[in-house]
């Protein structure tokens, strides 16, 4: 099957073509990539990089240790020095890893929230944070080159790599804890402790918000931190279907409400001390309100096409720019190497603000809302009572249509421009964008978004409106529409 690179690298089904032979062959070609002049070509310039050093890092998932040690033979088979982590670790460890030693390039060996049977590769760029989409491109012709040459991978023993200098172990950890020390005030936590409980959901997050709140006085449990490759049997995705066990470990009073960081820990949600699911869009602009009256802090707003427009009246507000993107983080991470973006987010979880990498932290948003309920004296409901009574309501929902085959992107988006209604559940609709996928805004700032997904073949229907009547119109609409683009 062909290998293709998507909104954040490789994925695919363990055993059946995420294989070692084909690790291996997409490892060959990220090392001829890497070592290519056209690598740099475009991407930002950082100082300090050694373009012969490489990090390697690897998720809780199923022979993801064994995955990760192949990529390094093959690393150091072509010259690389590579830094390998001796144990699983959050993918932003490993991209701030990156930055940090200087090194040109990284792979994360994880599937991030996709299902327990999927793994994948992620590629990190010197800048840490994922590879432009011009050397994901790269990678995949020297694959096609590779494989025209019948050429096989260059491989060295882990023994003889280590004897050779090429190959060293160390751990992500200190060095990420030094940095997110300079982003979190640990001061304003440890004033008003707070008793949480952190679901790393069986993920390489496991462990480590709790570390780092040693010594501030908290009281942390940690639930479903043991290593489980099988992740419980649910997909290690931080969203409400998913947090039973968190629901239940605050229903006991295990703490005063919960964070929950994915599979490799780069994404985040949150319960509070109600069982209600906190999602990311909440989260967003939870932190953007904070940044803003709290700290001080100015510049403009980088949310993806599927996020709140919560935002975008908080922006208004105090007088910011938003910029909308496609779904990835990717193309947030664009406008944070560019500009001194404030904060930049998308729906999934994703999101990361001034000062750290150009990369969605799980572990870095879950302690700065530690830091936000800790300030505010309140409880997170309250908090995000208070954030709704100013920029809400906001109820957002979405819906993916599992399809039989793909759906040409260009079709889709020519029906939906063609045929958009005037009005949905009585608003009229004043906007319609193509950023990514089709979007129709209506007058009251409620909006329906229809766009296939760019890692299965699934067509997401999104909604956000005032209210859970207008979700639910916009939705109906919504999955009317698309069942028709299918067919068509």
């Amino acid at each position: 099957m062909p290998i293709h690179f998507g909104t954040d690298g490789w994925r695919a089904v363990i055993s059946d073509t995420f294989t070692f032979t084909n690790l291996r062959l997409v490892s060959q070609a990220i090392a001829d990539a890497v070592a290519s002049e056209s690598w740099v070509q475009g991407m930002p310039e950082v100082n300090g990089i050694d373009p012969n050093k490489m990090v390697v890092g690897f998720d809780t998932r199923f022979l993801s240790d064994r995955y990760a040690a192949e990529v390094a033979r093959v690393l150091t088979a072509n010259g690389f020095k590579v830094f390998l982590t001796q144990s699983d670790a959050p993918t932003p460890a490993i991209s701030y890893s990156v930055r940090n030693m200087g090194a040109i390039g990284g792979v994360m060996i994880t599937a991030s929230h996709n299902a327990p049977r999927y793994n994948g590769v992620k590629l990190k760029a010197s800048y840490g944070g994922s590879a432009l989409g011009e050397q994901c491109r790269l990678v995949e012709v020297f694959l096609g080159l590779n494989e025209e040459r019948a050429r096989g991978p260059n491989l060295m023993e882990m023994e003889q790599a280590k004897s050779f200098g090429l190959l060293h172990k160390f751990n992500p950890i200190p060095a990420y804890y030094d940095h997110l020390r300079t982003l979190i005030n640990f001061d304003v936590i440890a004033d008003n402790p707070q008793r949480v409980v952190v679901d790393s959901m069986y993920g390489s997050g496991r462990g480590v918000i709790k570390g780092i709140l040693q010594g501030t006085g908290c009281e942390v449990q940690e639930i479903r931190g043991e290593m489980n490759p099988g992740f419980g049997g649910v997909h290690p995705e931080p969203i409400a279907q998913h947090l039973g066990s968190l629901a239940g470990a605050i229903s006991t009073h295990m703490g005063n409400y919960g964070l929950a960081t994915d599979g490799d820990a780069d994404r985040i949600g949150a319960m509070d001390e109600r069982g209600n699911f906190v999602d990311p869009h909440k989260i967003m602009a939870l932190a953007m309100k904070y940044l803003v009256e709290k700290r001080g802090w100015c510049g403009p707003v980088v949310r993806t096409v599927s996020t709140t427009r919560m935002i975008d009246r908080l922006a208004k507000a105090c007088g910011e720019k938003v910029y909308e993107t496609p779904v990835g983080f990717n193309h947030i991470a664009d406008y944070m190497m560019k500009e001194d973006v404030l904060i930049g987010g998308e729906e999934s979880g994703g999101i990361s603000f001034k000062g750290h990498i150009p990369e969605g932290d799980g572990i870095l948003m879950g302690l700065l809302l530690v830091e936000i309920v800790a300030s505010s004296k309140v409880s997170l409901y309250e908090l995000v009572e208070n954030l709704l009574t100013e920029v809400g309501p906001a109820f957002y929902k979405r819906n993916d249509l599992r399809l039989s085959h793909p759906v040409a992107k260009d079709k889709m988006t020519s029906f939906l421009v063609d045929c958009a209604p005037a009005e949905i559940g009585g608003e009229s609709i004043v906007e319609v964008r193509t950023t990514d996928g089709v979007k129709y805004i209506l007058s009251d700032d409620s909006w329906l978004l229809i766009r296939p997904s760019g890692t299965e073949p699934v067509l997401r229907v999104y909604a956000e409106g005032r209210s859970n009547e207008m979700v639910k119109a916009l939705l109906d609409y919504g999955q009317q529409v698309a069942i028709s683009v299918t067919r068509s």
